[in-house]
């Protein structure tokens, strides 16, 4: 066994008789003595069809409450869980399958369904406290007699594909020493204890509920609140029913709670939250500043990858600076700076990371995303007077409109300050003589043209006092959504493909 197994079984038997995970999809809570047999269960599954360490188990779930089995049943026995969004398409999943040769998978029975015709695979339905159906599938006569049925600390607990918005995703192996490290620099920097429930809102298939929130979680004996997903008007009402004192969220959910009506009606100030935590995307400063006013809740920004499973910096809970992702924590962060790397105020350029909880490789193998034993982020940011980080967005995102360079993040967190903008994005579009415009689309709850029209003029006049000639959007599209990829963030590119047809 490793310490990470070790202590979170530890951590499981002193709770068997205390309910601390609740399903919401469920409405029930679970106490250690159910998760503990749904482990047993798992198991004795995965011994039987021939698994052991080094073996890696394709995940296709919604959130529930059934992946903290999961994943301590592989990690008992060695083997990698490799999780994906529910919302992946069928032909996707068997692709990955038939490229990757996956001696296992774990499905729910509507996603199951997409691999009956494959000859190879046995299946079998399983009923767990957790989940009441879940469907498993292995390759049939494997043999684990050769295999070892325990955990190095070197074993991969995952293997997370990026949440990359161009090209296919890398892969991210994440060994049991790096994950159980990462979770304690989480747990010590939010200041976890066991008297904390979180609200889990992120998919589960992703770093920040996986690391973040349950390992940092099951460490501490907080307790857990998982919702099937986020939905704003049941949010503040999940928040006050279960005492929950903080939860993490992306700056999308920020801006559908403080304009959706359905949301604010719920809202009551005697909640218990200590923080709400914000990541993914820049956060504009005036958005955080009304959230925090309005609820009474400060919003702790932070800056994280899958790469550095998890976080990198994060502000302090007493020393918050609007607009910043805070502070390095128990993590190298650096700007390049041509040949070197640097932390001198003012500098920008792209940040890089490194550490003892950061890869030095991707599972398929790039080597042009590293440097000098640096993590390059392909992330834009610079250092304050203070040390704290900023960021200015991606550097595959940056407009070149007549040798400007203009960061798509900057324009953005202007449009958004006005109130009748739900979500705004800025993309490149063609110009047969600047070479690129700056193009906005807006998601506004108001789809009435005329209204749009009105919307557009004051667009206009509000970046023409807000934003440098060369950075204000000459073309403005409204739209209903954004194309977007599994974790929620927007493809650009389609964006600029979906833009141009609107011309």
């Amino acid at each position: 066994m490793t310490k990470l197994t070790d202590e979170l079984t530890a951590h499981l038997e002193k709770n068997l008789h205390r309910k601390f995970v609740k399903d919401e999809r469920l409405n029930k809570w679970f106490e250690g003595a159910d998760l503990k047999a749904d482990i047993q269960q798992l198991k004795k599954i995965f011994l039987a069809a021939g698994l052991g360490r080094g073996d890696v188990v394709f995940m296709c779930l919604a959130n529930s409450s059934v992946y903290l089995p999961i994943n301590q049943a592989l990690w008992q026995l060695g083997i990698t869980a490799h999780p994906v969004a529910a919302t992946t398409p069928a032909f996707e999943l068997t692709a990955d399958y038939q490229e990757n040769d996956y001696p296992a998978m774990i499905f729910a029975p509507e996603t199951a369904n997409a691999f009956a015709d494959f000859a190879e695979l046995e299946r079998q339905d399983i009923k767990l406290n957790t989940f009441e159906d879940l469907v498993f599938f292995n390759k049939k006569n494997l043999s684990n007699t050769n295999k070892e049925k325990t955990p190095l600390e070197s074993s991969y607990g995952w293997i997370l594909n990026t949440s990359g918005t161009t090209g296919k995703p890398k892969k991210v192996g994440l060994t049991h020493e790096v994950m159980r490290r990462a979770a304690y620099y989480d747990l010590t920097s939010h200041r976890l204890t066991s008297k904390d429930t979180v609200l889990i809102v992120m998919p589960m298939f992703h770093i920040n509920a996986q690391e973040l929130i349950i390992i940092s979680t099951l460490l501490t004996d907080g307790k857990m609140v998982i919702a099937p997903k986020f939905s704003a008007s049941k949010f503040w009402s999940q928040i006050l029913e279960n005492d929950v004192t903080w939860s993490s969220v992306v700056p999308t959910i920020v801006a559908i709670l403080l304009k959706n009506q359905k949301a604010n009606a719920t809202f009551r100030p005697n909640h218990k939250l200590r923080f709400i935590r914000c990541a993914s995307a820049i956060l504009s400063v005036n958005r955080q500043r009304e959230f925090t006013e309005r609820y009474r809740v400060p919003i702790l920004k932070g800056y994280g990858m899958t790469e550095s499973c998890s976080q990198c910096t994060l502000n302090p809970l007493d020393r918050i600076k609007l607009g910043s992702v805070g502070k390095p924590y128990h993590t190298d962060v650096a700007i390049i700076q041509g040949d070197a790397f640097t932390t001198k105020p003012g500098v920008q350029g792209e940040i890089a990371i490194r550490g003892d909880h950061v890869i030095t490789d991707y599972l398929d193998h790039h080597p042009s995303s590293f440097k000098e034993g640096w993590l390059k982020t392909g992330d834009l940011g610079y250092f304050d007077g203070d040390g704290y980080l900023w960021l200015n967005g991606r550097i595959k995102d940056i407009i070149n409109h007549g040798g400007e360079k203009i960061s798509p993040a900057v324009v953005e967190a202007v449009i958004s300050e006005l109130d009748f903008v739900k979500d705004v994005a800025v993309v490149p579009v063609p110009d047969s003589f600047y070479g690129e415009n700056v193009a906005a689309a807006i998601i506004t709850e108001n789809e009435n043209p005329e209204i749009q029209d009105q919307y557009r003029q004051e667009i206009l006049a509000y970046t023409e006092t807000h934003l440098a000639k060369y950075r204000r959007p000459t073309e403005i599209y409204f739209v209903k959504d954004f194309p977007r990829n599994a974790t929620g963030k927007i493809l650009r590119p389609k964006l600029t493909e979906q833009l141009i047809k609107l011309r």
